[in-house]
């Protein structure tokens, strides 16, 4: 499907003024490239993979935004490559990596207000009319919610913070 049909089916939001620019500064990708390296071509040839940067711009984009995957401007590789990216880099603990090391320098460049902070809560579903205190069904048992990107956003260590050095 084209991105012109796409655009004309509506499933596709306009691009923004602000879609235009890149996500991560050269300066900021060159702490974390290493961490995204892509492996040599296959001896028996096939199609080379996307660009990294590229699927993690578009990933970045995809995690300010809130947007579908299906909404990811075409000046990214295709959803379903940065989708994929996206939950290998997660499963593989690449981002929690690259997270932590993007934090770490704008700490220390005192880019961080350690002071201010919030916790989101789009992803937390609350039943219509449920007791803050009923007991689950016992059918069903207990369920957490989990997804690529609440994986991606939680820190699995100690915090930044407690990490820092004095």
């Amino acid at each position: 499907m084209s991105d012109r049909s796409r655009v004309e089916a509506g499933s596709r939001m306009e691009p923004e003024a602000d879609d235009l620019q890149a996500e991560l500064s050269d300066e900021h990708w060159l702490l974390i490239a290493d961490l995204f390296a892509n492996p040599d071509p296959s001896p028996k040839g096939g199609r080379p993979m996307a660009d990294p940067r590229a699927c993690f711009e578009g990933v970045l984009w995809m995690l300010r935004s809130g947007a579908r995957w299906k909404d990811l401007p075409p000046r990214f590789p295709s959803r379903s490559t940065v989708h994929r990216r996206f939950i290998e880099w997660v499963g593989g603990g690449v981002l929690d990596r690259a997270w932590k090391r993007l934090m770490r320098k704008l700490d220390r460049e005192g880019k961080i207000d350690w002071q201010k902070g919030f916790a989101d809560g789009t992803f937390a579903p609350a039943k219509k009319g449920a007791s803050t205190s009923a007991k689950p069904n016992a059918a069903r048992g207990p369920r957490s919610w989990s997804s690529p990107t609440a994986a991606a956003c939680r820190c699995r260590s100690t915090s930044l913070r407690q990490a820092r050095p004095r």
